[in-house]
C-alpha cells in the first residue's frame, strides 16, 4: 500500500523530544484496513517513508485513533523541517509474510 500526504510536523515532549507527522484521517483509515497484515505487535505498523530526498524505514505509532509517523533526527537534520512545518510524505506499508 502506497500513500502520499501532506502534514505538519509536531513535537512531542517526553523524556526526550520526538517529532512526528500525523497521518491524515482518510489515509489512516486505509492503513487500518491492512494493519493486521502488517503489524508486528503493539499496534505499530512498519513502513518505508520518504520526505524530500531522504528515504527511511520506521513504524507508525497508533495515536488518537489514527497513526503518527516518527521522524528521526537523521531525517530532519539534512532537510531542515521543524515543529509546525508542513512536509510531504510518501509512504509504503510493509506487509509481513
Amino acid at each position: 500500500m502506497h500513500i502520499v500526504f501532506d502534514g505538519r510536523m509536531v513535537e512531542w515532549r517526553g523524556p526526550a523530544p520526538f517529532y512526528f507527522v500525523p497521518v491524515p484521517e482518510d489515509q489512516a483509515a486505509d492503513v487500518q484496513q491492512v494493519a493486521a497484515m502488517a503489524t508486528y505487535g503493539w499496534g505499530v505498523v512498519p513502513v518505508e517513508a520518504r520526505i524530500g530526498e531522504v528515504t527511511f524505514e520506521t513504524s507508525l505509532f497508533p495515536r488518537e485513533g489514527g497513526y503518527w509517523l516518527p521522524v528521526k533526527s537523521a531525517v530532519r537534520t539534512p532537510l531542515g523541517p521543524a515543529a509546525g512545518d508542513e512536509v510531504t510524505v510518501e509512504m509504503t506499508v510493509r506487509l509481513q509474510g
